[in-house]
């Protein structure tokens, strides 16, 4: 998994050099807010001088899955206030995938805790490279800003192989991405995740009142 992160992290090291920034923007960004999606689009919000609000708007709707990972991720068994905190912290989609799996349950917080260590070594690292060798590799080069949205589009699709089912899911999104260019075309992304996830929350209030009646 750490291993997955270096293209990634140097993707964004390079995008962060090529769009004007100091290469320690990416150090920076990597060390203290940790959340490759939304290091990608801050690096586009910074560049285009938004508005905190947008910035923090953004951060949150990106971010909210967060919460419903708290739910049932092992942090009950890192021990220690400060080690808790940091693995709070450090708590993103790879971690979580590889800590609440079958063959996780019987870690312990010291493995969970420096799971984490590591994989934040791993971005940190290669996004501080990326920036420097960014002056080597030429502007031309396209396609580095969607290195992370080519990573969860193929996560996706994995996921919709393994719950062939679930069809609402991408139709929701989709409809979600429609309604918001339409209504909101200046704040495309920030409505579109915000529909997204009222469309999901309503989709499973409904299933557990049908579940109820049944």
């Amino acid at each position: 998994m750490g291993l997955g992160l270096v293209p990634l992290g140097i993707a964004f090291g390079v995008l962060v050099t090529h769009s004007g920034l100091a290469w320690w923007w990416a150090s920076l960004f990597a060390t203290l807010i940790y959340a490759g999606s939304f290091e990608f689009l801050l690096v586009g919000l910074v560049g285009a001088v938004a508005p905190l609000a947008t910035v923090a708007l953004t951060a949150l709707l990106v971010n909210i899955r967060h919460v419903f990972y708290a739910l049932s991720f092992p942090l009950h068994r890192v021990r220690g206030r400060a080690a808790r905190t940091y693995s709070t912290f450090a708590l993103t989609d790879e971690a979580f995938a590889l800590t609440t799996g079958e063959q996780a349950r019987s870690w312990p917080g010291g493995r969970i805790l420096w799971l984490q260590v590591f994989m934040h070594l791993y971005w940190a690292g290669s996004a501080t490279a990326g920036a420097l060798l960014g002056s080597l590799i030429p502007e031309s080069v396209q396609g580095l800003d969607f290195a992370l949205t080519a990573l969860f589009t193929v996560l996706a699709l994995d996921a919709l192989r393994d719950r062939r089912g679930d069809l609402p899911t991408p139709a929701l999104a989709l409809l979600s991405a429609l309604a918001a260019r339409l209504a909101f075309p200046d704040q495309l992304l920030p409505a579109a995740f915000g529909l997204f996830t009222a469309g999901l929350l309503i989709r499973h209030f409904v299933a557990e009142r049908r579940r109820a009646d049944a």
